[in-house]
């Protein structure tokens, strides 16, 4: 199993809106796009992305309004240099992206803003040679128990710890593929100790892991006892989904990097 996560999905309420936040703001360029009956995915990154470096994809769905971002998500981080984050913030505030976290609000160490829609992107600094500018750092979803967390990623996808961070009240767990590139987007797993539930709203909407054969592979969790969510049968035999302990929809998608369209439909 490949295990390297290719995309994030979240959902959003004007397409254009969106993409010409994104573009304007973190230099991303549409690498594909796939316009459904009702519906339209378009992946986005940076112009220089690394072969495991992940895509952000954003969905559109006709008619649908008032999205609701619940708290079981909570950001994507992306990558500027070390030393830079300042400058960088300036930037944004300059091209009239909203104040939402600034620098100094964060220790100087980060910062976040808010895209169209509320999703909360954090920035942090990483050296230059871990991932373009602004690409996907990583994904942070809120867990009920860290230990099953820990668990399934560790069980299911073989991943393995690439750092955390633990205060008196919550704790992060930072995971990605055994050997992953630097470049690669990591899970942030983030728990806290009062013993919360969460919210998955419907402003988010996948993890996508790459594999590399569907069938093979799905057969392989089903042995780790992972979740029947949406299996290849089910899904034309072009992806699969399953879920996380806390009901994170995870994709596992065969990804060509011959093939004419991101897309495997």
């Amino acid at each position: 199993m490949d295990g390297t996560l290719d995309h994030v999905m979240m959902r959003v309420e004007d397409l254009e809106e969106s993409l010409e936040w994104y573009q304007t703001h973190l230099d991303y360029e549409e690498k594909d796009r796939h316009e459904g009956d009702d519906f339209t995915i378009v992946y986005l990154g940076p112009e220089e992305m690394h072969e495991e470096g992940a895509m952000l994809e954003l969905t559109h769905n006709e008619g649908e309004s008032d999205l609701e971002l619940g708290d079981a998500w909570g950001h994507i981080a992306v990558r500027v240099p070390e030393g830079e984050l300042e400058s960088y913030y300036e930037q944004l505030m300059d091209e009239g992206v909203d104040d939402y976290r600034d620098p100094e609000s964060c220790g100087g160490s980060y910062a976040f803003v808010k895209d169209p829609d509320g999703h909360e992107v954090e920035i942090v600094q990483r050296d230059p040679d871990q991932g373009a500018l602004w690409s996907l750092d990583h994904t942070m979803i809120r867990v009920e128990d860290a230990d099953d967390a820990l668990g399934f990623w560790t069980r299911k996808f073989e991943y393995e710890h690439t750092g955390r961070w633990e205060s008196d009240t919550f704790a992060n767990y930072f995971m990605k593929p055994e050997d992953a590139a630097p470049e690669a987007m990591a899970v942030e797993l983030t728990y806290n100790y009062d013993g919360r539930s969460y919210d998955l709203g419907d402003a988010w909407g996948h993890l996508c892991v790459r594999i590399d054969d569907l069938h093979e592979d799905w057969e392989q969790l089903m042995v780790r006892e992972a979740a029947d969510y949406r299996d290849p049968e089910s899904c034309d035999d072009m992806y699969a989904f399953t879920k996380d302990q806390d009901g994170h929809e995870i994709e596992l998608l065969e990804r060509d990097p011959d093939a004419d369209s991101l897309f495997p439909f």
